[in-house]
């Protein structure tokens, strides 16, 4: 994933993912200055994409798109902030990179697998 990263002419990180990444970072035990410093990472590396109304629009047909896909493919129910990133790579015209279930069938997609 670094490589797409160093590659790529601009990088995009929805900012509800870094909500979850600190999430994630919390719960596995660290501490605020090591989240912060994460945070701060993500933010020089990448720009950082607020919810605004195109967004939110989108992110609403999005929501609908993957949550009946989802029901094809017999997966669990997505969440909005799946929906919100699929907007964002919409809207901006990028790729998710991921290895979440959810956006891999869309075309938008880089999987990780």
């Amino acid at each position: 994933m670094a490589q797409l990263i160093i590659e790529s002419d601009q990088v995009f990180t929805p900012d509800i993912v870094l909500a979850e990444v600190a999430r994630k970072y919390v719960r596995e035990g660290y501490d605020d200055s090591t989240v912060k410093k994460r945070l701060d990472f993500m933010h020089d590396v990448s720009a950082v994409v607020s919810i605004d109304r195109e967004i939110a629009v989108t992110a609403s047909k999005c929501y609908i798109e993957m949550v009946e896909k989802s029901k094809e493919l017999k997966q669990p129910k997505p969440g909005l902030a799946d929906a919100i990133v699929l907007a964002i790579s919409r809207v901006k015209d990028a790729k998710v990179v991921t290895g979440d279930m959810h956006f891999r069938p869309f075309k938008e997609t880089i999987w990780l697998g």
